[in-house]
């Protein structure tokens, strides 16, 4: 496991927040992911920008790891399976929640959405119970 590095962490917040108002400002759209995602998959009109976005991030993390820092490269002991059912489980969360915690966090915060407000604390709480049951109760 690599330290934590503040500037790394502190500079993709910035380019998150970045593109989510670059989107914002010359297109009119919101960067909630799991809304881009939604759209391109059900074809919503129109569709190409939604897939060019969905390209950028993963070209983006692609070029982060390989060129920027591949030190920093992360890898799981996980078999493919337990990651599939996760990434399942947090798109029918997204739908549940009408977006997903980049959506409200980064882009309903911004816009003021008390919606967004109430979802954000509730995935903090939910993370902060995680963490403390895990950590304090179950030792792990």
């Amino acid at each position: 496991m690599t330290e934590f590095n503040w500037i790394v962490a502190l500079t993709g917040g910035i380019l998150i927040g970045l593109s989510a108002t670059v989107l914002l400002a010359f297109t009119g759209r919101i960067a909630g992911i799991s809304g881009i995602v939604n759209g391109a998959i059900r074809f919503k009109q129109p569709v190409p920008w939604r897939w060019f976005f969905i390209l950028g991030m993963l070209l983006g993390g692609l070029f982060y790891k390989t060129v920027l820092f591949p030190e920093l490269a992360m890898s799981s002991s996980l078999t493919p399976w337990p990651m599939l059912l996760g990434g399942l489980l947090v798109g029918f969360g997204t739908r549940m929640g009408n977006g997903c915690t980049s959506g409200h966090g980064v882009c309903g915060l911004g816009r003021l959405s008390f919606r967004s407000l109430i979802a954000v604390i509730t995935f903090m709480a939910t993370a902060i119970i995680t963490v403390w049951i895990t950590h304090h109760l179950l030792g792990l």
